[in-house]
């Protein structure tokens, strides 16, 4: 049975290509990393822009807001985090922060840091209640990495994946690896944590055309997602409903049922490639960038 996850046109906005996309908690607002090197604020309820301001000549991958401090973070191809103050537009940071492009950044849901994934293979914890300092750096992948997710429930850990075909398990205090799945045949692209009942769960999608559900306890694989005929760019579990959303470079969102893992509907919008999925706050709604 389908669940009601609304899928709506509220607005089609036309821009260089969409690399990510965040959702404000509070404001009506959508926050778009551009492959052209800019960033734009869309207001959803107005569909209007609100803010667009170039950040720099190289791709941007990545941009989140940092609501604690009325931030917006972003990472970019030139190695560079740089941070803003989004009422303002003022640049509060520049740090240089990879050699190589930066993929991913994840905020802490509780303490001041920052952790930015990139294809130096290298992972950064950054602190931003001390300038921005690099506080640690976690080595061990042999590829690019494409995505770090903190677990919800053991904030002092995290998971990381590469297009090496890893998952890897990181305690952020002590910087040490405590295990590596070797998840994929090709590599992987995304990843996040979830619960289902009172067990804890990750989710990674893969060059493979797969997506592939891990029982965080057994570290077993307890499901492969098949169905999309191009790499799975993006994975994500509905906050409130019980659905699973994948993306895929075949221009396709798939939702699958989060207990039985059936697929409940395949939406082919013309998207072309589609490279990240969020919701909005409180809502059955939700929003994709397209490539």
């Amino acid at each position: 049975m389908a669940h009601s996850l609304k899928f709506e046109k509220e607005m089609v906005q036309t821009s260089e290509r969409v690399k990510y996309v965040d959702l404000h908690p509070s404001k009506p607002w959508i926050l778009a990393a551009l492959y052209s090197g800019n960033v734009c604020i869309w207001n959803y309820h107005s569909q209007k822009i609100e803010k667009s301001f170039k950040v720099t000549e190289s791709p941007v991958r990545s941009a989140k807001f940092l609501v604690r401090e009325n931030w917006i973070v972003v990472g970019a191809d030139d190695g560079h985090i740089r941070v803003y103050n989004y009422d303002t537009m003022e640049m509060i940071k520049d740090i240089e922060a990879h050699t190589d492009y930066i993929r991913s950044l994840i905020i802490h849901l509780t303490l001041p840091y920052v952790l930015s994934s990139s294809d130096d293979k290298l992972i950064k914890l950054w602190d931003w209640e001390k300038d921005w300092i690099c506080s640690k750096v976690f080595e061990g992948h042999q590829h690019y990495v494409m995505q770090a997710a903190f677990d919800p429930n053991d904030l002092n850990t995290f998971a990381s994946a590469s297009l090496d075909g890893t998952i890897k398990i990181w305690n952020m205090d002590s910087g040490s690896l405590d295990f590596t799945l070797d998840a994929h045949s090709k590599g992987i692209n995304c990843i996040e944590y979830f619960m289902a009942g009172d067990k804890p769960f990750l989710i990674s999608g893969s060059d493979d055309y797969t997506a592939k559900v891990w029982d965080y306890e057994t570290k077993c694989c307890v499901q492969k997602l098949e169905g999309h005929t191009r790499n799975v760019t993006a994975t994500s579990v509905h906050p409130q409903l019980p659905i699973i959303i994948t993306c895929s470079e075949d221009g396709t969102v798939r939702v699958w049922d989060k207990t039985s893992y059936r697929l409940d509907n395949t939406l082919a919008y013309g998207l072309e490639r589609v490279w990240t999925v969020a919701y909005m706050k409180d809502s059955s709604k939700d929003d994709c960038g397209q490539n």
